[in-house]
């Protein structure tokens, strides 16, 4: 029995091409959804990131620019310090230059010290307030650092001033570069170029700044004269140079300032103090020929102090100004910045949010898409199908859900097309099983009507058996007989295709032995077969039937496909509490692949197609296993194929007590018959499979032994004597040729014939009386029990049998010939057919071909 590839299950689905992560296309949705979210994302931080960076540098760049701007406080303080020391220091070198006693020394170090302790104050402030500034721009920590260089040699020059040792120029420039280095400092504040109004503001007290320190050098000059009582000779020079500057830097100041802080200055300048300190100092101017006069010192100190503390008030006010407006810059900067920053981050978490919402929304509208989709096509739909598929179920309603995407998107199109496609499979599925039913039915049909005349035909062969006289023309019938039963087979297994059981059963036990005998018996090759069987099983009553038909099919695939001079052996085990049967032939095998496809069909039964017909064998082996979970399993043999069928344990029973058998087929009244049986053989053979071709085999057939009356081999089983009346002798020429006699399923599992077994074949009657071999008489006048309610007469069942006594039962019971078994119960199983018909309220009868019933 070959196997076929089932159509109806379709084609294995391909194998998974596998995914590439550097293709586009194998991407999943969740990662083309994060990508279409990322790399947007990405490109606006890049872009709101330089963009931040730049307000972020700006505010930075501001933050330092005010703090610097903030320590001008500091600067200024410290640069008024060390002008108070060194105008003071001047003064005091050309009075010790003058006088130079130890005295002098004295006084002008006691009047140093504070200012130099006030400078020395001032400094330690201004390294406190830069501490923060340590990270500032480079420009403004190398100015730094060269005015505190310069301060640190205005600490050296100090010593050299009681002395007198040094020139004044050699001291007094210590203190220029000291305080030009601080000034440096003060100017190094810068906001950047797009900062006019700030730069403006730090250059307005930066001249300011200059125009005090040209004031206050030209103090020191006139203040030094005037302590040395005399002028040098370059210091007119000096003086009217530093007038000069004072002029141009007063006049840069004027430019820059605004018209309020030239107001403010001109309000300084007609102070009286700087009134007085301004005409001291034009005093001192050379006017003609006359020599510039010489001011008192203590008075010229007090009143160019005055002025010098108007010009620091005024600067102080310059410089809070400036450091006002660089806290407000910086403060706006930081606001925008903040601003423009929150406005970044608010606008990425609601595209982030609003993107995550839209992409989760595709996301899992497309997993629930994808999960009906995987649900439908794994679960729901196979099991729509095998639904379908089994044709003993009515097809009632299917419902097909609703799509799980509810959208007016191209998603819940998608989903509302996915249901379309996936409600016309199951309509087209329907439609499928409905025209499988249809046919099915008609098969059944047909089946049915062939089994009706088939049987008739049954019965007219046993009526013309009975008759005939003629070897020849005996033998035809008997041939004739074989094929009818073989056309029921057939019709049989239409009906086991089309999901019908059959309707041959039997209501109590039956030997398993006896069970093998009969599917030997529905084989064309029957005496061929050989039976080896030691235990005492019994199968159920509703199994028989069915299991009669699987091993009639086996046998039939393992005679026909083997060389006719083998023999094939069946081999009956226990196998725990099931049973194990071995079928085994010496054909020519089966391929490897063909022996898997094979048997995967026997482990899964498939549907009914054009591959049933072709090999009917197989599939309805399958079918039948399936159906009562009989395992079959093809494997190879040393020459040919082994079938193992394996009966589960729930169909074999325990055998039934004995009681009466009805009465033997007329088949089986010869002494001959009754008195021999076949016991079973020993000879090995092979299962053939259906779709091979037999092959021969160079041997010599088996010697057996052949029954004088059918002419099968027997075995090892020798003939028993007959118990009839002795046969007449004659010459061997008198004596008819002995035939081959047919056999039936329903003849060898008739209690009559196998009592062993224990079964009986399906009827309403109880057991009758019967003795093998011997048909008992009729009684002369049927028994009956009065007349029903029609007028008819009521039978006493059994009643005819009381004429059978006991004494005439043989003494040995054996299992009989399955050939030798008649046509009696033939008729009697039309007869359960009828009586069965007449019990059912829907009955079927098949139609003739005139749409009559029959």
């Amino acid at each position: 029995m070959g196997a076929a590839p089932d159509p109806a299950r379709g084609a294995a689905p391909p194998p998974h091409r596998r995914r590439s992560g550097f293709r586009l296309r194998d991407w999943r949705m969740g990662t083309k959804l994060a990508t279409v979210l990322v790399i947007p994302t990405l490109a606006f931080l890049v872009l709101a990131g330089i963009q931040t960076r730049g307000l972020v540098g700006q505010t930075t760049a501001l933050s330092d620019f005010a703090q610097q701007v903030g320590i001008g406080r500091q600067i200024a303080a410290t640069v008024d310090r060390l002008q108070q020391e060194r105008d003071r220091s001047a003064g005091e070198l050309a009075a010790l230059r003058r006088a130079g006693t130890g005295a002098d020394r004295d006084a002008a170090v006691a009047a140093l010290r504070p200012l130099q302790e006030a400078t020395d104050r001032a400094v330690d402030e201004l390294r406190v307030a830069a501490e923060p500034l340590a990270d500032a721009d480079a420009a403004w920590r190398v100015s730094y650092s060269e005015a505190l260089e310069a301060y640190d040699q205005v600490v050296n020059i100090r010593a050299a001033v009681p002395p007198a040792v040094l020139s004044s120029d050699t001291v007094l420039s210590n203190y220029h570069r000291a305080v030009a280095a601080l000034l440096n400092l003060l100017a190094e504040p810068s906001p950047g170029d797009d900062q006019q109004a700030l730069t403006e503001s730090v250059l307005r007290y930066v001249q300011l700044s200059r125009v005090k320190e040209l004031s206050s050098r030209i103090r020191g000059e006139l203040y030094a004269a005037s302590r040395a009582g005399r002028y040098e000779q370059d210091d007119q020079v000096s003086l009217s140079d530093l007038r000069a500057q004072q002029l141009t830097a007063l006049g840069a100041f004027r430019v820059a300032a605004t018209a309020e802080q030239v107001r403010r200055y001109d309000r300084t300048s007609v102070d009286p103090a700087f009134v007085t300190a301004t005409r001291l100092e034009e005093r001192t101017l050379p006017t003609g020929a006359a020599e510039p006069a010489l001011l008192s010192a203590p008075q010229w100190w007090a009143a160019s102090e005055q002025r010098q503390e108007l010009f620091r008030q005024l600067e102080g006010e310059l410089l809070d100004d400036a450091v006002r407006r660089a806290d407000d810059a910086s403060a706006r900067q930081l606001r925008e910045t903040l601003l423009v920053a929150g406005g970044i981050v608010s606008v990425l978490l609601i595209a982030v949010l609003i993107s995550l919402l839209v992409g989760r929304s595709v996301a899992r509208a497309m997993r629930q898409l994808r999960g009906q989709a995987l649900r439908i096509a794994q679960v729901e739909l196979p099991l729509t199908l095998e639904r379908l598929r089994t044709v003993d179920r009515p097809v009632g309603a299917i419902d097909v859900p609703p799509a799980v995407v509810d959208s007016q998107d191209e998603i819940g199109e998608l989903a509302e097309a996915f249901v379309a496609v996936h409600r016309s499979a199951v309509d087209v599925a329907v439609e499928q099983a409905m025209m499988r039913r249809n046919v099915n039915a008609m098969f059944v049909n047909l089946a049915r009507r062939s089994q009706v005349l088939v049987e008739r035909q049954l019965e007219l062969l046993d009526d013309l058996e009975r008759e005939e006289s003629d070897p020849e023309q005996l033998e035809n019938l008997f041939k004739l007989d074989h094929l009818a039963a073989r056309m029921r087979r057939n019709d049989e297994s239409l009906l086991v295709l089309a999901g019908t059981e059959s309707t041959r059963r039997w209501n109590r036990p039956v030997g398993l032995g006896a069970v093998l005998l009969a599917a030997s018996a529905e084989i064309e090759q029957y005496q061929r077969v050989r039976h080896q069987n030691r235990t005492d099983l019994h199968v159920v009553g509703h199994a028989v039937g069915d299991l009669v038909h699987l091993f009639a099919e086996l046998l039939e695939n393992a005679t026909a496909f083997s060389r006719p001079e083998t023999v094939v052996r069946v081999v009956v085990e226990a196998d725990g509490p099931g049973a194990l049967v071995e079928i085994v032939d010496l054909g020519l095998g089966m391929s490897p692949g063909a022996l898997a496809e094979a048997n995967a069909v026997l482990a899964e039964p498939p549907a009914a197609d054009v591959g049933a017909s072709e090999r009917m064998g197989l599939f309805v082996v399958s079918h039948l296993g399936a159906r009562h979970g009989v395992r079959v399993q093809l494997r190879p043999g040393r020459e040919g194929l082994v079938t193992r069928v394996r009966i589960p344990a729930h169909l074999l029973a325990e055998a039934p007590a004995p009681g009466l058998e009805p009465p033997a087929p007329a088949r089986m009244l010869t002494s001959q018959v009754a008195a021999a049986s076949r016991a079973l053989g020993a000879a090995t053979a092979e299962l053939p499979v259906a779709g091979r071709h037999p092959v021969p085999q160079p041997g010599p057939p088996a010697a057996l032994p052949v029954s004088p009356l059918t002419g099968r081999p027997l075995g090892d089983v020798a003939e028993v004597a007959p118990t009839g009346p002795p046969t007449p002798t004659g010459p061997p020429a008198a004596v008819p040729r002995p035939r081959p006699v047919p056999g039936r399923a329903e003849d060898v599992l008739t209690p009559g014939v196998a009592a062993a077994a224990g079964g009986g074949w399906f009827s309403r009657q109880g057991p009758t009386s019967s003795v093998l071999g011997v048909t008992p008489a009729p009684a002369p006048t049927p028994v009956t029990g009065g007349t029903n309610e029609r007028g008819l007469p009521v039978r006493v069942p059994m009643a005819q049998l009381t004429s059978v006594t006991s004494a005439a039962r043989p003494a040995v019971r054996q299992e009989p010939d399955p050939e030798a078994v008649g046509g009696m119960l033939s008729r009697f199983y039309g007869g359960v057919r009828r009586a069965e018909a007449e019990e059912t309220t829907e009955m079927y009868l098949p139609r003739d071909e005139g749409g009559r019933r029959q």
